[in-house]
């Protein structure tokens, strides 16, 4: 049964390896599905974010250069009417705040010189602006030196072909475009907008301890200007997978402690049920050979009295005195078998009057006379005088103390001394049967009491029994509201102890 156990034990955990195997690989593989799947998310994210920025800074450029531009096409504006145009103009669209108007020999019309970090900036504009520029007109966004500027070239004014060059207010970029726009985007992401230096311009959030996934550029409106996007400390993929693989470890280190334990548990479970199967045929085996020696001798002492072999009177007497003894025995051994049956299905009833336990110990004795007299045990009795009643079943009490003297006359020994008391200790009645046999292991006293339970040194395996009797011992006196305890010493003998309630209401249990 134990090596059945360990194989099966040994295929639970091969098939559960097995399992684990399987599921890391496909858990390896999910991940990097995930991954990938992730990153084209994020990437479709930041394209959209990208489009959305795109479409937000036209919109906003158009609404602002639409009005400065109609009024420059007029057929009636003059170059004179520039600088009072600009500066209304200025006031309703704060998105740039520099506008440089050149004619197409390149003069400066507005304002009246170029400050001196644009001077650069709008020379090198002016070198880019093609002719078929100047002759198509129309809007362009040209990157130059470190800046974008939006070009808008009107074909025919009074004086020819203008350029309207105009740079942003980035403060105004952030607050009235950028800001609104990444606001309106609902993502666990972080997004954030870096120049062409690589430096964030706006961020949606804290970019500290993020790890950036990608970045997507932006179109004509901002063209070396890219759209970034972050994953949050803790967030990434990889912490995501590495919670995963942890938490499916953890699930399956729980779940082999479970199918050890489930083992374990179902391997004692066997065993224990081996054992009781094993204790039951012992209990089958004992109680038959018990029968049969009081059979046997009934039997022996009858048929010598039917054959009239016996030679005096005194004899016969004596003979029916054993079959007497022996009948008495045997209604014990049956009693008990019974009894013990009807304990294990739950219908053993008992019915509690008030008695004395002082003519139970002498029923019981005398019930033994012809065995201790036969084997030579000395017997004292001592019993206090004025117990007070108890309640008991008086039948079952005496099959109690049955069986304490009949294991008493088992496992005496060589010295054959028997000592039965009755006592009162405070609220209880102790009765106490003592011998002075082979005694009991200090490991085994509590097992004892467990059915079909015998102790298992060699000394004692030749004595038969049915492995029943503590247990029924223990179960009358529990019944009774009482205890059963044992004193035992190796090679010194044993005595068990009966502490009965005194008194107490008469009830049935």
């Amino acid at each position: 049964m134990k090596r059945f156990g360990l194989l099966t034990f040994g295929a639970v955990i091969v098939a559960t390896a097995i399992l684990a195997v399987l599921g890391y690989v496909s858990l390896s593989r999910w991940g990097a599905s995930a991954e990938l799947l992730f990153r084209e998310q994020a990437r479709d994210m930041a394209t959209m974010a990208a489009e959305k920025v795109e479409m937000a800074v036209l919109k906003s450029e158009e609404e602002s250069v639409s009005g400065l531009v109609a009024l420059v096409s007029e057929p009636g504006f003059r170059p004179e009417q520039i600088l009072e145009s600009v500066r209304a103009w200025r006031a309703r669209a704060p998105l740039f705040d520099r506008v440089y108007v050149f004619d197409r020999q390149g003069t400066l019309l507005y304002p009246q010189e170029l400050s001196g970090r644009d001077a650069p900036v709008f020379a090198a504009l002016l070198a880019e602006i093609s002719q078929g520029f100047w002759e198509r007109g129309g809007r362009r966004h040209f990157a130059v030196v470190d800046q974008v500027i939006l070009a808008a070239v009107i074909p025919e004014t009074a004086r020819g072909p203008v350029l309207l060059a105009l740079g942003r207010n980035e403060a105004v970029l952030r607050r009235e475009v950028l800001d609104k726009t990444f606001r309106a985007l609902e993502s666990k992401s972080l997004l954030a907008l870096v120049d062409q230096s690589g430096r964030p311009v706006y961020a949606s959030g804290t970019l500290a301890g993020a790890e950036r996934l990608l970045t997507v550029p932006l179109g004509e409106a901002l063209p070396a200007w890219r759209v970034a996007l972050y994953q949050p400390e803790g967030a990434a993929p990889q912490d995501a997978m590495r919670r995963q693989r942890m938490l499916f470890l953890a699930a399956f280190a729980l779940s082999l402690a479970v199918i050890a334990l489930g083992l374990g548990a179902t391997y004692r479970l066997v065993r224990r049920e081996s054992e009781m199967a094993r204790l039951k045929a012992d209990f089958v085996a004992n109680v038959s050979h018990d029968l049969k020696t009081p059979l046997s001798l009934i039997r022996m002492f009858a048929e010598t009295l039917e054959m009239n072999r016996v030679p005096d009177e005194a004899s016969r007497r004596e003979y029916y005195g054993v079959i007497t003894r022996e009948s008495e025995r045997l209604t014990r051994l049956i009693d008990n078998v019974l009894d013990f049956s009807r304990i294990e299905g739950g219908r053993q009833r008992y019915d509690l009057v008030l008695g004395s336990v002082e003519p139970l110990v002498h029923e019981v004795l005398e019930a033994f006379r012809y065995p201790l007299a036969q084997q030579g045990f000395k017997v004292d009795v001592e019993i206090a005088p004025d117990l007070p009643d108890v309640a008991l079943d008086a039948p079952a009490m005496k099959q109690a103390l049955a069986n304490l003297v009949d294991n008493a006359i088992k496992y005496s020994g060589d010295r054959r001394r028997l000592r039965v008391t009755a006592r009162r200790a405070g609220d209880r009645v102790l009765v106490e049967v003592a011998d002075e046999g082979l005694g009991i292991p200090p490991a085994e006293t509590q097992r004892i009491f467990e059915k079909f339970y015998r102790i298992g040194r060699s000394e004692t395996q030749g004595r038969r029994g049915s492995g029943v009797g503590l247990a029924l011992v223990k179960h009358i006196v529990e019944a009774h509201g009482g205890w059963v305890s044992v004193e035992s010493r190796l090679g010194e003998g044993s005595r068990f102890t009966l502490h009965l309630p005194v008194g107490g209401p008469c009830r049935e249990s």
